[in-house]
């Protein structure tokens, strides 16, 4: 039996299965499906690297948000999951700096370390990334190498389930666990990873995303400090009788860029009005009462849109306490009208549901979750929005029917029925 074999032979031992399991639950077929994606995994690494070693097999999750829409980046509150969709990579260490990476569907990219400076025409790509992720570890006193890296995802471009802060994650886990003996924590890791997304890749993204991939489970996290607050909440939802599925509209995020910077810029714009760099440091009630000031000092009409949503940011960050405080009292029809508030927060205050007027499939999907969910279940935008995804709760017992009608809307594979995965990035070493 060659090494490659001994490692498929390894993914059917009891402790193997044990740990898939746990990373990405008991749905029917899960076992069977990750088992056979593992083992192509290895297989492609046999073809492309090749080994006689240890080959570290490397995942980390895709994230959902079910609360706090746009409010990280002001040092808000978020309900975030990660979930049991991942970017998984078949890694063995190099004895040089070099990284090389075969990712499916992509082209297959190298970079060396002895290179961490920012490179503009790099800006949204992996190879971006991989400098962010290595100059900041090196920066912070870690050890750095190469390695060779076979990668496959789950969590498709464009899902709104977080790819890039999947992948920052893995790689940050990467390093950890080949030269480090695990040391980073999980709020270093996932802000090492913002870091490399903002000032590599080239993306002014909160940090909700990186945490949620990075911590794991369901999490309530409070960014009102450069040390988040993170409470972890035990919620099963499937057991409640519901699924959490994500329809993608299939809408185009090119050219969007403006439209989601806009968003926390008009939030510091409000708050630079009070003399604050945040909309947290500024108090709910000193807001309202300088709204008609706000008006002529940042200048009518554009105020009114910036007034708006520093009013979704103050309820959305009292509803995510809310939502928390319902889950843990397991009141969901509180948790669901919650939900169902804070998207039409979104939609009418926030404005984040279409860009442009002659683009609004984000906005069919919501009109058709509402329809569908209004009397059992709950919807609302999720992620950044303008174009994208909807995050709907939907009953067990109606779930076959939800996706395919959405489905017959958005087209085949449009929705992504998740678990909550209660890790985040994790390892299974095969070959030993």
């Amino acid at each position: 039996m060659n090494n490659y074999a001994l490692m498929i032979s390894q993914l059917k031992t009891p402790e193997v299965m044990k740990q898939l399991n746990h990373i990405y639950g008991q749905r029917d077929g899960m076992m069977v499906e990750q088992s056979m994606r593992y083992s192509r995994l290895l297989k492609k690494h046999e073809e492309i690297v090749g080994t006689s070693g240890s080959v570290y097999m490397i995942s980390a999750p895709g994230r959902t948000e079910i609360g706090g829409n746009h409010t990280d980046h002001n040092c808000g509150k978020v309900l975030a999951a990660a979930v049991n969709l991942d970017t998984l990579a078949a890694v063995t260490p190099r004895d040089d700096q070099m990284v090389n990476i075969h990712s499916e569907g992509y082209q297959p990219l190298s970079v060396s370390l002895d290179d961490l400076d920012v490179h503009e025409d790099e800006k949204g790509t992996t190879a971006a990334l991989v400098r962010g992720v290595a100059f900041k570890m090196k920066e912070d006193g870690f050890k750095l190498g190469g390695f060779d890296a076979v990668m496959t995802s789950t969590v498709r471009g464009g899902s709104g389930l977080s790819s890039s802060a999947a992948v920052e994650v893995l790689l940050c886990a990467i390093f950890d666990e080949l030269y480090n003996g695990n040391k980073l924590t999980a709020k270093r890791r996932a802000q090492i990873s913002q870091f490399a997304e903002n000032v590599y890749f080239g993306k002014p993204s909160g940090l909700m995303d990186q945490m949620a991939s990075s911590v794991g489970g369901l999490a309530y996290i409070d960014f009102k400090s450069d040390d988040p607050k993170v409470q972890a909440i035990s919620y099963d939802f499937a057991a409640k009788g519901y699924a959490l599925v994500v329809v993608n509209t299939g809408g185009s995020h090119d050219d969007l860029t403006d439209h989601y910077a806009a968003i926390p810029a008009e939030m510091r714009a409000v708050a630079a009005y009070f003399g604050e760099k945040n909309l947290r440091r500024v108090l709910p009630e000193q807001f309202a009462k300088a709204i008609p000031q706000l008006r002529q000092k940042l200048g009518i009409p554009h105020a009114d849109r910036a007034i708006m949503r520093a009013a979704h940011y103050f309820d959305e960050n009292r509803r995510v306490t809310d939502q928390a405080a319902a889950l843990q009292s397991d009141n969901l029809d509180e948790f669901f009208r919650l939900i169902i508030e804070s998207g039409r927060s979104s939609y009418c205050y926030l404005q984040n549901i279409f860009a442009f007027n002659d683009h609004q499939e984000l906005a069919l999907a919501l009109m058709l979750g509402e329809q569908k969910l209004r009397c059992d279940g709950a919807w609302r935008v999720h992620g950044g929005g303008f174009a994208g995804t909807t995050l709907n709760f939907v009953p067990q017992k109606r779930l076959d029917s939800f996706v395919a009608e959405m489905e017959a809307v958005f087209g085949a594979h449009s929705c992504n029925i998740l678990d909550i995965r209660p890790v985040g990035p994790a390892c299974i070493r095969l070959g030993e």
